[in-house]
């Protein structure tokens, strides 16, 4: 067994002594499952809190399922890729921090295997985690909206997949460059607030990483898209590479510094 199996098998133990395995997918299944329920039952719910003026009439809107499921998304992207970014964003810096890296390094492992198999479980994690999100949104969507056909969906899920392979990248590299505290900041800012920052200048370009996911959503009813998606799934997946030949380059340099 290689040096990147062994850590790949130290991950996985690890995720599931720490209950990772168990709890994210749960945080992922609760926020698929709540846009559907509450946007259908939002009027029962107004009604039932009571205190609503006299004469006040309350319209619900006619969602379609894609509708649904672009809430659904938004809720992955911004409550789901923090708690991943919060969970994961100190897998190499805080094992730097506490002595824990020195015991791997006297050892023959490269940082191309230490830095691989931290990204290749957290993606695994938050890959489990977001399919089931998206499977419980769908569930209930289809029920309560409407259908949505089998490739539909599998693009749908099939996109935002690519777009954690990206999330992870930058959070391990980032984690394997800097101590926790750094590497957490410069995390939030790049992926949830740039995420802000590019859905209120985002018509002024076409191509993001930050778009990758609602064109995938897109997509399903809007052939038109599909240059841009194409064209924006190709600089994502290039631009992970990238980030991960740096989060290996990092980790190098900060084993060189660590006395053993």
């Amino acid at each position: 067994m290689n040096s990147l199996q062994i850590l790949l098998v130290k991950e996985l133990r690890e995720s599931w002594r720490s209950f990772k395995l168990i709890w994210i997918p749960i945080v992922f299944i609760l926020l698929g499952v709540s846009d559907p329920l509450m946007n259908y039952y939002m009027e029962d719910i107004l009604q039932a809190v009571g205190n609503m003026p006299e004469g006040i009439e309350i319209v619900g809107l006619a969602l379609q399922p894609l509708d649904v499921l672009m809430a659904s998304t938004g809720q992955f992207q911004l409550t789901g890729v923090i708690v991943i970014i919060a969970v994961f964003i100190g897998s190499i810096s805080r094992e730097r921090s506490n002595g824990t890296a020195t015991l791997i390094y006297i050892r023959p492992v490269s940082a191309t295997a230490i830095v691989m198999s931290k990204w290749l479980v957290s993606t695994l994690v938050a890959g489990v985690s977001a399919l089931l999100g998206y499977a419980g949104s769908m569930y209930y969507t289809s029920i309560l909206y409407g259908g949505i056909s089998l490739q539909a969906g599998a693009t749908i899920i099939g996109t935002y997949f690519v777009w954690l392979l990206f999330v992870m990248a930058v959070t391990v590299a980032l984690s394997a460059a800097f101590s926790t505290g750094v590497a957490a900041t410069i995390a939030i800012i790049l992926i949830p607030i740039g995420g802000m920052i590019d859905s209120l200048l985002g018509s002024y370009w076409h191509i993001s990483p930050w778009k990758l996911v609602n064109y995938g959503v897109m997509l399903t009813a809007n052939d038109q898209l599909n240059d841009y998606y194409w064209k924006t799934l190709s600089i994502t997946i290039a631009i992970t590479v990238v980030i991960l030949a740096l989060g290996i380059w990092s980790a190098r340099v900060n084993r060189s510094l660590t006395k053993v």
